[in-house]
């Protein structure tokens, strides 16, 4: 098939593409490579997949070195007409939806990233899948949908309607978005609920690499709520197995499907929500404490309160996933954090 994956400068995308690649599919990525963290890492990304590009280059068409199937454009999502002309160009089948602007407390610095790309930018992917008669559309949700639920572990058919931070409101505003497509104009969708993903290539802003990169410049590790947090700490290939499950199954309408009795995850359009997580949550000392195993070095620890839009506990109930696609996570968090451990030294030269 013809796969349009967005966001593939990016952590996961990058996994994504990598995965379909191999599977012989033609994947067209599409990415604003904006400079939310290190740009360096993301033309690293792309380099590694046979994109050669190493300043701004917007709009225009790159073919990979690497992957004969493999073609890139550097674009905003906001700006409906240049993704547009991807779509008349590329005769897509299928769009794995991946870019977003990512991160809890940057939303609290600027916000309006967070409207126009997670929002703006998600309404001209809904117009475009509609307008070219896209077969399936799977795009990344998040578990900070799920707010101030406090019902452990989280489920799909948990109330999502108390978001505490602006990046988890415009993640749960893409599901409602897409349930209105897939009721109109009958587009399947389906919304991946990702938790605290984890690997090789990961982003510079999430707790192992922020660890990892403290511990070996003896930096002090900030924990916060003094580390009496939990996360489903969820490794990238188990994640790409998920999205990958997910593409290959479209869903259908549900005409038995009654709201007062139903699960809250589907409904009577072509429409489904996923949980994608390990479903084993690490306290953040256990996690930080096999990170230190791993370097054989000792972290020095700085305990602060707990930040601004922040959750307590992530923890995925992964039930649906598991009896509708067979998702089952494979990789241990010590196996996790080596891998990523090994990438970091390589990639960074220590």
């Amino acid at each position: 098939m013809r796969i349009l994956v967005t966001g593939t400068a990016g952590f996961i995308g990058f996994h994504v593409a990598n995965r379909l690649l191999n599977e012989g599919h033609t994947v067209i990525g599409f990415d604003s490579v904006n400079d939310y963290y290190d740009i360096n890492l993301k033309y690293g990304r792309l380099a590694a997949a046979g994109i050669d590009m190493h300043e701004p280059n917007n709009h225009i068409k790159i073919k990979s070195t690497i992957y004969p199937s493999y073609f890139f454009y550097q674009g905003k999502l906001e700006n409906k007409n240049n993704l547009e002309n991807v779509f008349k160009k590329e005769s897509i089948d299928i769009v794995v939806h991946l870019a977003a602007q990512a991160g809890v407390r940057y939303s609290l610095q600027n916000p309006e990233a967070y409207v126009s790309s997670n929002i703006n930018g998600f309404a001209n992917i809904l117009e475009c899948c509609r307008h070219f008669s896209i077969q399936h559309l799977v795009y990344a949700s998040s578990s900070s949908v799920y707010g101030l639920n406090d019902s452990i572990p989280f489920k799909t058919t948990d109330n999502t309607d108390h978001p505490v931070s602006l990046y988890a409101a415009s993640k749960k505003s893409n599901e409602l978005m897409a349930h209105v497509y897939s009721h109109l104009f009958k587009l399947p969708t389906t919304g991946l609920r990702f938790f605290t993903v984890y690997g090789p290539w990961g982003r510079p802003d999430m707790a192992l690499f922020i660890f990892t990169d403290s511990i070996l410049k003896k930096k002090p590790v900030q924990i916060f709520n003094s580390g009496k947090m939990l996360r489903d700490f969820t490794y990238v290939d188990d994640i790409v197995d998920g999205v990958i499950k997910a593409m290959y199954k479209a869903p259908k309408q549900k005409k038995e499907w009654k709201k007062s009795t139903s699960d809250t995850s589907s409904s009577s359009a072509p429409y489904k929500i996923y949980n994608i997580g390990n479903n084993k949550p690490v306290n953040l000392l256990d996690f930080l404490d096999a990170i230190e195993s791993e370097l054989d070095v000792k972290a020095i620890k700085e305990f602060l309160p707990m930040q601004p839009g922040d959750v307590v506990t992530t923890y995925a109930d992964i039930t649906n996933i598991k009896n509708d696609l067979g998702y089952l996570p494979e990789t241990s968090i010590k196996d996790g954090i080596r891998n990523f451990i090994k990438w970091y030294k390589k990639y960074y030269s220590i």
